[in-house]
This record gives structure tokens, sequence and C-alpha cells, in this order.
């Protein structure tokens, strides 16, 4: 068994290079080296992995600016549950939409369990992202959340169409 290379020269990089060279650095090796890239090698590309995911651990930088570790469809881990969304930001002036959002914020809804709010009970997005609920509810992988987004932003489903109508 060959002896294990430093993960520095592995990845091509000074010990004394920032976080964002490293990370550089493999994306670089990554696109050269993967199955799919311009001259694939997988045994160097598992050692250009190991290499990154050493210095990742070592300078903490697991989870920071990524989307691991967000619970993401049905195949949770059994922590899910510990996760909380961050808190809405203070809204200082509220109109028609945002007095029904704070009216139904401390009723129990469903969470969403896929996209950038997987997680997140349907009443926080409400609070959060108002938009995005009213885009999910159009949209195919919302349907099942439809009727909790309805009565949680107050909106009624007919009113597009008949908006559109009376044109």
């Amino acid at each position: 068994m060959p002896p294990e290379r430093d993960a520095y020269d592995v990845l091509q990089v000074s010990r004394s290079a920032s976080w964002p060279e490293m990370r550089a650095a493999y994306r670089s090796l990554a696109r050269r080296y993967h199955p799919d890239g311009a001259s694939p090698d997988t045994p160097r590309m598992v050692e250009i992995n190991a290499a990154y995911e050493q210095l990742e651990r070592e300078h903490g930088e697991g989870d920071r600016g990524t989307s691991r570790g967000v619970p993401v469809g049905p195949g949770r881990p059994a922590d899910a549950t510990a996760f909380t969304p961050p808190p809405a930001p203070p809204v200082q002036r509220f109109g028609p939409l945002m007095r029904r959002v704070m009216a139904n914020r401390g009723i129990e809804t469903p969470v969403i369990d896929f996209g950038q709010y997987a997680g997140w009970q349907i009443a926080d997005v409400a609070a959060h992202d108002p938009g995005y609920l009213r885009w999910l509810s159009r949209h195919s992988s919302g349907i099942r959340f439809r009727a909790v987004i309805e009565r949680v932003l107050g909106t009624d489903p007919d009113v597009g169409r008949r908006a559109a109508l009376v044109r």
C-alpha cells in the first residue's frame, strides 16, 4: 500500500493558502480528473476528494456556505426534527398579506421536504418569503401543500383567473 500523500500536495496548494484558494484548487482538479471531466482519472479523483475532505475538517469549513446538513427528502436523518429555520426579520409595517401571515404564525403546518426551504414549516416560509409560497402553490411539486398555503396566505385560488377574465 503506497504511503498517503500530504493533502496540500495533492491539491497543489501551499500550507499558507486560504480556504477559498484551497476550494478553487479542488474544483479545478475535480473538473479535470472527474470521470466526466477532460482527462478522467478515477484513482486520482478519489485521492483529491480525500485530501479536500481532510482539509475541510482541519479548517472547520464543513457545512459553512453549503446546503449540506439540511434535512432533505423522505430519507431524512432522525435528528432532522432538531433543524430550526432562522428567525424571520423584524417587520415594521404590516400590509394585508403580512397581517394574515402573522396571524397564522402560531399554527402547525406541514414541513416542506425539498428545495431551498427544506425542513421549514409553511407558516415560517410565509413570514420569510411569501412569494416562494405563491409560486409553490402553482407548481406541480407544491400541489399537496396548496390548501395549507392558501389558508396561511389567505389567498383565493381563483383570484388570478377572475382578474384575467375581467380584462
